[in-house]
């Protein structure tokens, strides 16, 4: 396996794909997921002539199962790391759910010349958990029934996640596929349990607000209207509004899942922005 070590000795696994002249696009993976979540999107820009690179965050898929660190102030200096390792300059990075604010994270922080782009797609920014500053988050109450329910049954609850919300396969009509259920319980299973726990704090209670008025570039932030894990409304325009440069996109009626659901509408929208 590819990997990195980081500085406190977690190994990253990673997957870099395509010429090392060609510009980098980076792929940031949701909760409890791993890099496997962009096969899609991975061949599809590789066969577009793009270097593609995707990690397995610290406690998911196969990088090290830490008990610490599994925050957003690590995650962000692992993709540092990672970039540096790599040597990526001018690179895109794109993100999904948690993946999204791992991505307005690392890139408020990076290097000059690290970076061109970024893109948000049903990510977690500007802040989830509902607060007095934040009314329209989602209650405390939502992210502990998270938790107990990875304690009581991990195994279950990453079945009935994707089978259920995640990819909106509980819609009326819906047109459901066991093996998308299958494949997102086999990266979440693969993953550590106290990792995933800790990331739940992570993704619903870090407030982005100051790394997305930070960040300068060109950002595109895309969002199913029909999101039921990370709500439209409190998220995508929220985040449009706070960034210098920032596009929003708005899919009526898609999941939040909707880069594995709907790639045909995703993936020509991203290479429009890159290329734009």
């Amino acid at each position: 396996m590819t990997t990195i070590t980081t500085k406190d000795g977690t190994e990253i696994y990673y997957k870099d794909w395509g010429s090392k002249d060609a510009q980098p696009v980076v792929f940031h993976h949701g909760w409890p997921l791993s890099a496997d979540d962009w096969d899609n999107q991975m061949l599809y820009f590789l066969d577009k002539g793009f270097r593609v690179i995707a990690h397995d965050r610290r406690g998911h898929g196969r990088s090290t199962q830490t008990a610490t660190g599994n925050e957003m102030d690590t995650y962000a200096a692992d993709v540092a790391e990672l970039a540096e390792a790599l040597d990526l300059k001018n690179a895109v990075h794109i993100g999904h759910s948690t993946g999204g604010g791992e991505v307005a994270h690392y890139v408020a922080r990076a290097k000059p010349g690290r970076v061109g782009k970024a893109v948000l797609i049903g990510a977690v920014p500007p802040i989830m958990v509902k607060s007095d500053k934040n009314p329209g988050g989602l209650p405390i109450e939502v992210f502990d029934g998270f938790r107990a329910a990875l304690v009581a049954n991990r195994a279950q609850f990453y079945i009935d996640v994707p089978a259920g919300p995640f990819y909106g396969f509980n819609r009326p009509g819906a047109k459901v596929s066991p093996g998308v259920i299958d494949n997102w319980w086999r990266q979440g299973m693969m993953g550590g349990t106290k990792a995933h726990y800790d990331c739940i704090k992570a993704f619903s209670e870090t407030d982005f607000t100051d790394d997305l008025k930070t960040i300068d570039m060109p950002v595109l932030v895309m969002h199913g209207d029909d999101d039921q894990i990370v709500p439209y409304a409190d998220s995508a325009p929220l985040s449009a509004k706070l960034l210098k440069n920032g596009t929003l996109k708005t899919y009526q009626g898609l999941p939040h899942g909707m880069c594995t659901t709907h790639p045909e509408i995703v993936n020509p929208d991203l290479l429009a922005f890159i290329r734009g």
